[in-house]
């Protein structure tokens, strides 16, 4: 299924989503694809923004694409990297553990599916600027992270239990 279906079908039924994603079996590569994805977007989304501020001080846009690319292609797939290894810690220590490979999957699907409200979110940073709009968007996009996030680590904990296993290692 191409993964702008899965993105869609995760905002309709996102525990059978999960599930599914999951029991396809490890597979680094593809985890790792979905948090530079995600992190490819969140750089796309934005340059509305970034242009804004540009035009607005009269600076060159470039280099703030410079920087923004930086931060969201080189480090920030880092710090997503340590929290999902917090995660699985946390987890460890407060429930059932959850399989690394689980715990970050679980992780960077939530940032490639709630990937459409980042770029609604540049958009409206880049058109309306700072406001309530933009407070909106980004809590929006913030909760659906979460909301994610959490339902992926509940599906992963679920398979990891020894009656829940289908096949997802």
């Amino acid at each position: 299924m191409p993964v702008t279906r899965d993105i869609a079908a995760t905002y309709r039924r996102p525990r059978q989503t999960l599930r599914a994603l999951l029991l396809r079996g490890v597979s680094e590569p593809r985890a790792l694809a979905c948090l530079m994805g995600a992190c490819a977007v969140m750089f796309v989304a934005q340059w509305p923004r970034l242009a804004r501020e540009a035009h607005l001080q009269g600076t060159d846009l470039e280099p703030a694409l410079g920087g923004a690319l930086l931060a969201t292609l080189i480090f920030l797939p880092l710090v997503f990297y340590v929290v999902a290894g917090l995660s699985q810690l946390v987890s460890t220590a407060v429930m059932r553990p959850i399989g690394g490979y689980d715990t970050r999957f679980a992780l960077f699907w939530a940032l490639l599916a709630a990937s459409p409200l980042a770029l609604l979110y540049g958009l409206v940073g880049g058109f309306i600027g700072a406001g309530g709009a933009l407070t909106l968007v980004g809590a929006a996009w913030l909760g659906v992270l979460l909301w994610f996030w959490t339902t992926g680590l509940r599906e992963a904990r679920k398979l990891s239990e020894p009656d829940g296993k289908e096949g997802a290692a």
